[in-house]
């Protein structure tokens, strides 16, 4: 950065951002916008900081780290399970491929039936 002649540098002073408070926030799926709140900047600045720490842009940063925030709301679930029997239904349903089947048996009337459609009469108003 230049400096001034008092030795100073010129512009505003960098704006640190907190590396593992960013990581949590992705880690519960925060986006973009929610991250940038809770860090006190603006979403640009959150997009600058991810090129300038990581190298990359948000969302291949964002992939990384909400890994870890995904797997453990997996855990919790799974958890969860063996106590609720809806979720235990619910994850048999996304994971095992079991579903409600509801049959449903088409009776077909034999050919010697009419079927006679009974219409209402025109009123003429």
């Amino acid at each position: 950065m230049a400096r001034k002649p008092t030795g100073n540098p010129n512009g505003r002073p960098k704006i640190e951002i907190d590396k593992r408070l960013f990581e949590e926030l992705c880690g519960i799926q925060c986006t973009e916008t929610e991250i940038a709140s809770v860090l006190g900047v603006t979403c640009d600045t959150v997009l600058r900081w991810c090129k300038d720490t990581y190298g990359d842009t948000f969302s291949d940063t964002f992939k990384k780290h909400s890994g870890n925030g995904k797997a453990s709301l997996r855990r919790t679930l799974f958890n969860m399970a063996s106590k609720n029997a809806g979720v235990a239904i619910w994850l048999s349903k996304q994971y095992l491929g079991m579903c409600d089947k509801n049959e449903v048996t088409n009776i077909v009337p034999d050919k010697d039936i009419k079927i006679e459609f009974i219409t209402r009469p025109k009123v003429e108003k």
